[in-house]
């Protein structure tokens, strides 16, 4: 019975996807055809203008700084689309966009003018907050029965584009399960040449209830003596730079004091969590990490790669204190065969070291997107893991569903929706003397869903999952690009 009625559920949920749906996509073929009938893929066009319209609060020169094609380049007829395609998506990915919708001008013969017409987002947002606390919907469901009192509520302001210049304003104002008052700065640009920028962040958060420790099930274990028992001040700097468009470097210092109440490091509990028998500690992270970017769409790509490296220093040892440095690397693959069919491949690895860990520094799967789908209830935690995860996907069909209120930029609310089935592989290794039954072994899990992606990006993911456990279930996840 609890089988069908999953099933029914996620029945239901399909039909109400195709209610509404999709993402618009611009076919850059029509809008060459013109320009390209007739000749030889060899003959050179030449680019005499590239003109921008439609922004109002973002600079110029700032869409510019993320071009590859240039004023005054040659580009062979043959590749002439795939440049075209290149340049809206760069400017798309800025994620500062609803639409950006090329236009060409044939000046004289192999002579071409190029205007980009983009459409801005808002990007005020001031977003009154009702959080769940738990890790996702279906443990808050099927763990805690829906509990309202294990929510957060306030309000998180976030401007996207301060100053026109793609720079990030964010303040959180948190109350309820959790406390959290907080702020980051981030402008990834601050000189004429336009490759450095840097950032800001500071904080307090507060939180009532935790994971202190991982069962042998491999099931969170949460502390909740029913005051704030665990804290956490942090106030940290940045730099970033980038010598092209789709690579960035980020150097980032954090400090960082965590407390807990005394009675968490009793052997009852947890005395490893800080390793030593204190309750609190104060360390420094030093982080650097690049991230590469070459895809249609940053926030859910169909074809191109994207890969990131991160190093981390946590701490240095001194008189007992904090003592990591972690190696964490990911590289994925975007393919787009015939008839809207998609397949993706991503693979993501971490080591840290040493091995002697405390258990604030032994996440592995099971926190945020790095986990198996299927295994969302489960935590793995590790000082090393890998995981690979592929998927197989269809676009079903996409619809533009018409507002009822006149705006130039949301006249129309666009949806895409995709089919898929998947296969996630995983390990996560961590000592013997913290082994639960899913470390030091291969995991493996599978499934099949749909994605709704529309504004902003988002995407709504159903999704029905097998593991090896011998479980199943319907998990429910949501993405933006907000």
């Amino acid at each position: 019975m609890h089988f069908l009625k999953t099933a029914y559920i996620f029945c239901v949920l399909m039909m109400m996807a195709s209610m509404g749906a999709a993402q618009n996509i611009i076919d850059i073929k029509t809008i060459t055809a013109g320009l390209l009938a007739g000749k030889d893929s060899s003959t050179k066009i030449i680019i005499r203008s590239i003109t921008i319209s439609g922004n109002k609060k973002t600079k110029e020169y700032i869409i510019r700084r993320e071009m590859q094609l240039k004023t005054g380049d040659t580009v062979n007829a043959g590749s002439f689309n795939d440049e075209l395609q290149k340049l809206q998506q760069q400017v798309y990915n800025t994620n500062l966009f609803l639409e950006v919708k090329p236009g060409l001008t044939e000046i004289a013969p192999g002579v071409v003018g190029i205007n980009l017409a983009v459409k801005e987002r808002w990007y005020i947002f001031p977003i009154p907050k009702f959080q769940l606390i738990d890790r996702n919907i279906n443990e808050w469901i099927q763990k805690y029965k829906a509990d309202l009192d294990r929510v957060v509520y306030g309000v998180k302001f976030t401007h996207y584009n301060l100053t026109g210049h793609r720079d990030l304003l964010r303040l959180t104002l948190l109350n309820g399960f959790t406390r959290n008052i907080s702020f980051t700065y981030f402008k990834p640009v601050s000189e004429k040449k336009l490759n450095n920028g840097f950032s800001a962040t500071g904080g307090i958060v507060q939180n009532r209830e935790f994971i202190y420790k991982i069962d042998t099930s491999n099931k969170p274990v949460l502390f909740n003596n029913g005051n704030f028992s665990r804290k956490n001040y942090f106030v940290g700097v940045g730099y970033n730079f980038r010598k092209n468009i789709m690579g960035t470097h980020y150097f980032n210092i954090v400090f960082n004091h965590v407390s807990v109440v005394d009675s968490l490091i009793d052997p009852k509990y947890n005395p490893n969590y800080f390793k030593d028998a204190v309750t609190h500690k104060n360390y420094l992270d030093f982080s650097y990490t690049y991230r590469y970017i070459n895809t249609n769409n940053a926030v859910y790509p169909l074809r191109g790669t994207t890969g990131s490296v991160r190093l981390l220093k946590r701490g240095f040892g001194f008189s007992g204190s904090i003592n990591m440095f972690s190696v964490e690397g990911s590289y994925n693959k975007y393919w787009p065969l015939k008839n809207d069919w998609y397949v993706s491949a991503e693979i993501s690895a971490k080591t840290t070291l040493p091995f002697n860990q405390p258990y604030i520094n032994q996440r592995s799967l099971g926190y945020s997107d790095v986990n198996l789908r299927g295994l969302e209830l489960y935590v793995v935690d590790g000082v090393a893991f890998g995981l690979l995860r592929n998927t197989l996907k269809k676009k079903l069909f996409t619809i533009n569903i018409k507002t009822p209120f006149k705006s130039d930029k949301y006249h129309i609310i666009p949806f895409t929706v995709f089919a898929k089935t998947y296969g996630d592989l995983g390990i996560a290794f961590n000592k013997d003397d913290f082994r639960t039954s899913l470390n030091n072994k291969l995991l493996y899990t599978g499934g099949l869903g749909i994605d709704i992606l529309s504004i902003y990006d988002i995407n709504l993911r159903i999704e029905y999952s097998f593991n090896q456990l011998g479980k199943n279930g319907l998990f429910l996840q949501a993405q933006s690009g907000l």
